[in-house]
């Protein structure tokens, strides 16, 4: 390889990334990767865990990181990986989240509606494969499952990949949330191939039911903890509303004009591969000012939402196994419009029923395959004495209601 490049970054989970190939420079150098620094991990959840300010960058790195070290592992166990595909492999983990939007997940399907982030990923990926004269084709191949070797696919997506294992060990570690802790280190050690399909020896079953365990104590405490899913919900509630307002000829000025733009748009698949270049402006930062603008917006709701989300004056949730009474949800309707002057059909901004579901290890996506000693193959599900038995397998779901504390 021409013009040898070596960077080490001193990242606080892991200790030092080495970024030693040109073209992983190159992709990390370029402004659309760059973006990331502006975009939240965890979205609100830093309203909860003061910690979690890490970013979109911070667990690109971490995943590529992890993704280095089991290429390195299986190719000490005889596994077949090009230079090349070593490359690809890198490349396609360090852009899998390049198409979220402002906070993350919380605003997917809102802000940028019909369009799921994989995609936008993809789309991002062609634009900087022309740019960079075709380099990243295999890098592209890999991340959409397209490649001759479906484990380089399964590292970067399944349920025993490096984008999880890094959000696990990175979200547990600035939240400070011990239950999240895994043995990252022993995973990779345990994972092989066999037909081409990443499996994991036998050896290290007990590391990965404490990963799925660990992703379950997660989700229900940090991920759908009720302050951080009301914070996510009251976000929501205040893009809506202002585009109901923008619908109605109302003046929503957002703090940027990348922001404005999409606020007035209707988007799509197609509308944001056209206007890429515009995407790829839009962090965290434009929509937080925004709100904090919004704050003294005429419009009683939108000022009344952004003032609590600025404030850290978050409507009130609940979390229970079953739905919520519909008498005493049409009570906090009537005092919740009694006490801030609202119309009716503007209660819905204020009181709001949903539902948060999760499930520890789902069958029917791509298995957690064990191989055994004796050559056999077995989803981790059905091995005997397993703790991710049929129960674990289910989902999990909960009911909540977000409502303005009066």
């Amino acid at each position: 390889m021409t013009n040898r490049i070596r960077k080490i970054i001193n990242d606080p989970v892991y200790g030092f990334i080495t970024i030693d190939d040109p073209l992983v420079f190159q992709v990390i150098a370029h402004p659309w990767y760059q973006r990331l620094r502006r975009i939240h991990q965890m979205a609100f959840a830093h309203l909860v865990y003061p910690g979690a300010v890490h970013t979109r960058l911070h667990h690109s790195l971490g995943a590529y990181h992890l993704m280095c070290s089991a290429l390195t592992e299986l190719k000490s166990k005889g596994v077949e990986i090009t230079p090349e595909e070593e490359t690809a492999a890198k490349i396609a983990i360090l852009l899998h989240d390049i198409g979220h939007g402002p906070f993350s997940h919380a605003l997917e399907n809102v802000l940028i509606s019909k369009t799921h982030h994989e995609t936008i990923s993809i789309l991002i990926m062609r634009v900087l494969n022309e740019q960079m004269k075709g380099q990243l084709h295999k890098a592209i191949d890999i991340f959409t499952n397209n490649y001759t070797k479906p484990f380089l696919h399964q590292l970067i997506s399944g349920q025993l990949d490096v984008d999880r294992m890094d959000y696990l060990t990175r979200d547990s570690f600035y939240t400070g949330v011990s239950e999240g802790v895994i043995g990252y280190d022993r995973i990779l050690k345990m994972l092989t191939v066999k037909d081409g399909d990443l499996m994991v020896e036998e050896k290290g079953i007990y590391s990965i039911e404490k990963f799925l365990v660990a992703r379950r104590l997660m989700y229900w405490q940090v991920y759908l903890h009720k302050t951080v899913l009301g914070a996510e919900k009251t976000l929501i509630k205040i893009i809506q509303r202002a585009k109901e307002l923008i619908q109605q000829g109302q003046t929503v000025p957002a703090a940027s004009a990348t922001f404005d733009f999409f606020l007035k748009s209707t988007t799509s698949t197609e509308f944001i591969e056209q206007h890429l270049d515009k995407f790829c402006m839009l962090d965290d930062y434009d929509v937080l000012t925004t709100i904090k603008n919004w704050i003294f917006h005429s419009d009683t709701v939108l000022s009344i939402l952004c003032r609590c989300l600025i404030d850290r004056r978050l409507l009130k949730v609940k979390l229970q196994a079953e739905p919520f009474d519909q008498d005493w949800i049409k009570t906090q309707r009537n005092n919740i419009c009694h006490h801030l002057k609202i119309k009716e059909t503007d209660c819905d901004y204020f009181i709001f029923t949903g539902e948060a579901v999760n499930t520890t290890y789902d069958p029917t996506e791509e298995m957690i395959n064990i191989l055994f000693k004796n050559g056999t193959v077995t989803d981790i599900s059905k091995v005997d004495n397993a703790l991710i038995h049929q129960a674990l397998a289910s989902p999990v779901k909960k009911y909540y209601i977000c409502y303005y504390n009066c």
